[in-house]
């Protein structure tokens, strides 16, 4: 069962600094959800042609963005289970997914060597970002401005951009190839995570590493928690590791007989909570862990085709899934 609770003026002065850590607050009343364990397949949509590397849902909403290989970007109501809208202009197969936090701006990673900013609301391109030299595979937003995003190519390139000019403001070269990234919650901080294993940390002003840690093998995919407070990272080990922001050490480690990641780019996801860590596998089962116990709590049976990302709403449910073949599951 879904909790909602307001928060009064003190209760979030409280959260925004407990721990040291710096949230960002909205505007209004801040949504806490309890989230629940995923059992039932609620929809099954044929969403793209060809495989879906990338879902996000819209900040406090049920709606689901996908991105697939036929180059198209799709909105879906999952109440429903029906397409609500298009995103057309993308020249790529789309490998990763952003949207700003007041949910105006999507921003698409792509095999294009580009990155490509739509309007939401009316569905134009805003910007199309150049300057990397080949496939653009992780993208992020700050969750503090909507002015600043941070991509990740396979040129050996981070590049931090200013989307109200529309131009690149900074470039961190390194000779690791990166899978994934993601901005801290004061948004000073990019999280990277690498194909040599380590999971890096680069100070957005200057492009200075800051601090690295090893995973082991080929670093997949990292995502934060929505408090900030922990890393999750998958790796080509197919183990799961859950990193305190805080310190960098390793505060758990999930894994499953038979959970097999599925692609340099299988994405991973926490529930709004932080109580659970869902995850695809080569075999079609999505695995649902407690974080706690470190212990399975359902594994999910209604793909066919290896699953390439999961997704859980900021709302606590549902969560989505989606797989090499543009099938996409929602879940509650």
């Amino acid at each position: 069962m879904i909790k909602q609770l307001k928060a009064t003026g003190l209760e979030q002065l409280a959260r925004q600094h407990v721990d040291g850590i710096v949230r960002r607050s909205e505007e209004g009343a801040d949504l806490f959800l309890e989230s629940s364990i995923p059992s039932t397949c609620k929809y099954k949509l044929q969403a793209h042609e060809g495989g879906c590397a990338s879902i996000l849902f819209e900040y406090n909403s049920s709606k689901l963005i996908t991105g697939g290989q036929d180059r198209s970007i799709k909105v879906w109501d999952t109440n429903t289970g029906s397409l609500s809208s298009n995103l057309y202009g993308c020249l790529g197969s789309v490998l990763d997914l952003t949207i700003t936090h007041d949910n105006q701006i999507v921003i698409a990673a792509s095999s294009s060597n580009n990155l490509y900013a739509w309007d939401l609301n009316s569905g134009r391109v805003r910007h199309t970002l150049t300057g990397h030299k080949d496939k653009v595979c992780a993208v992020d937003v700050s969750k503090v401005s909507s002015r600043h995003v941070v991509s990740a190519a396979y040129d050996r390139t981070i590049k931090v951009w200013d989307l109200l000019k529309g131009y690149c403001i900074n470039t961190i070269i390194f000779h690791s190839n990166c899978n994934a990234l993601c901005f801290s919650m004061d948004g000073q901080t990019i999280f990277s995570g690498h194909v040599d294993g380590n999971l890096r940390l680069w100070d957005i002003k200057t492009g200075k590493l800051l601090s690295e840690v090893w995973h082991t093998q080929v670093l997949l995919h990292q995502y934060l928690s929505r408090n900030g407070n922990v890393v999750l990272t998958s790796g080509r080990d197919n183990l799961h590791n859950l990193f305190d922001v805080r310190s960098l050490e390793v505060s758990g480690t999930l894994r499953a007989t038979g959970n097999r990641v599925a692609s340099n780019w299988s994405r991973s996801c926490i529930s709004p909570d932080n109580n659970h860590v869902a995850a695809g596998s080569s075999d079609g089962s999505v695995y649902v862990w407690s974080t706690s116990r470190a212990d399975i709590v359902s594994t999910l049976k209604e793909h066919t085709s290896s699953i390439l990302c999961c997704k859980w709403s900021g709302l606590g449910e549902p969560l989505a899934s989606a797989d090499k073949n543009g099938v996409v599951c929602i879940w509650t």
